[in-house]
């Protein structure tokens, strides 16, 4: 028999870095340095007399922006060419009608995220130190430690076969970290998942119900202390911004204020996303078929406010119930689902998510009054089935799954008006 066809797999792995103070200043130079470098780029490209620059244009406009300005050359070259290749990219996205990429635009000093990458593996030089570290060459800035978490491919023996392909180094909150992407190879025709198939409920008051009439479940991200906690910070950012002369730069209380708000709602979104890939993995390993509803979540988080001619109604409770979906993160739970689910010969199946949870999933009678709250009781007297709304939700969507639309929804053929080439000044 011949050889199994394979394919190649691309990975990312997060690890946090053991930086320096001098080594963290020389990193936040290089990222300021990059995001200076993407608006100069976009200047060039949008502002231009006639038409728009080429890639060749924009790859010697930053060869000779690096001769001409001192502060460029702290950038590398390579991280300077891999500027040029996300901005091109992001112009691709935008073009592309099946893509949510917004325009690009500027890059702020305070709201983007700090990010310098190394596009070519060879310069990392990674090694294992100890059973808990590890280390890897930053152009410019030296040998640094990074946490080892986890086996990288083709550099232990107990690893996986295959390559370390680039990195990108990413300023969060609690610091600096290194995104490597590997390169495996798997398996082109998966071997089917032996196991069961099953519908999936994303709601708030339980996060995930199963057609099996289980449920997955999770306790708030925060604590009661670190919720009051956040909540006196958040009051306290109010009055400091009260106080705040427009004109003036922002204050350095102000600033650690924020820093305190922003590490608290990181500490909830790393709890949030820990239980998610607990789940997800369970959830991939269980079963072979995954149904879900198509579910558009940016249109269901939309704002109540209105206009001042048509004002709209109950908006604190929208904007509460938006805050309830939005830390959730549907989205994310569903994505961690697709790809795990794929890699272990399952299939994630999406079915348009209107009446599930209005139906009988025993009888199929339709009806808004059926539901009230979490408890479901058919208005049909002749069936009278009753239990929890969510899985019954549940049931009616494992059994749509014969009526599943694509990944992505029908977008259609037609380009939006936003999504319009740049216009030459």
């Amino acid at each position: 028999m011949g050889k199994a066809k394979q394919v190649k797999q691309t990975r990312a792995h997060v690890a946090r870095l053991e930086l320096s103070a001098a080594q963290a200043a020389v990193l936040d130079g290089q990222a300021h340095t990059a995001r200076a470098l993407w608006n100069l780029l976009h200047e060039y490209v949008t502002f231009r007399q006639g038409r728009l620059a080429t890639v060749k244009e924009c790859d010697e406009a930053i060869r000779a922006a690096r001769c001409e300005i001192d502060w460029m050359g702290q950038l590398p070259a390579q991280a300077a060419q891999a500027v040029l290749k996300t901005y091109r990219q992001a112009w691709a996205n935008f073009f592309n009608p099946d893509h949510p990429a917004q325009r690009p635009t500027f890059k702020t000093r305070l709201r983007s995220r700090l990010a310098v990458d190394v596009p070519q593996a060879r310069d990392l030089r990674i090694k294992r130190v100890n059973r808990r570290w590890g280390a890897v060459n930053l152009p410019k800035v030296g040998r640094v430690r990074f946490r080892w978490t986890k086996d990288l491919p083709g550099l232990t023996k107990s690893g996986p076969a295959g390559k370390i392909t680039g990195a990108r180094l990413i300023k969060g909150t609690f610091g600096w970290q290194i995104v490597f992407r590997t390169q495996t190879m798997a398996a082109a025709v998966m071997d089917t998942h032996p196991g069961p198939a099953v519908g999936i409920d994303r709601g708030i008051t339980v996060a995930l119900a199963l057609s099996d009439e289980t449920v997955r479940e999770h306790g708030p991200w925060l604590t009661g202390g670190e919720r009051e906690h956040l909540r006196r910070l958040e009051k306290k950012s109010a009055r400091q911004r009260a106080a705040h002369t427009p004109t003036q730069p922002t204050s350095h209380r102000l600033m650690r204020t924020y820093d305190q708000i922003a590490r608290l709602r990181a500490t909830a979104k790393r709890r949030a996303l820990n239980w998610q890939h607990h789940t997800t993995t369970e959830l991939a390993d269980t079963f072979s078929v995954i149904v879900v509803e198509d579910l558009k979540i940016t249109n269901m988080v939309r704002s109540a406010k209105g206009t001042i001619e048509h004002p709209g109604r109950n908006v604190r409770q929208k904007a509460g119930l938006n805050r309830a979906i939005t830390g959730e993160a549907w989205g994310r739970t569903l994505t961690l689902l697709e790809y795990k689910t794929r890699d272990r010969g399952g299939l994630v199946v999406k079915v348009p998510a209107p009446g599930t949870s209005q139906t009988c999933h025993r009888c199929g009678h339709r009806d808004p009054a059926s539901r009230d709250g979490t408890r479901f009781s058919c208005a049909n007297l002749a069936c009278g089935w009753s239990g929890h709304a969510d899985t019954n939700a549940a049931i009616n969507i494992r059994n749509a799954a014969g009526t599943a639309v694509s990944g992505r929804g029908d977008l259609g053929t037609a380009r939006s008006a936003k999504r319009q080439p740049p216009r030459a000044a």
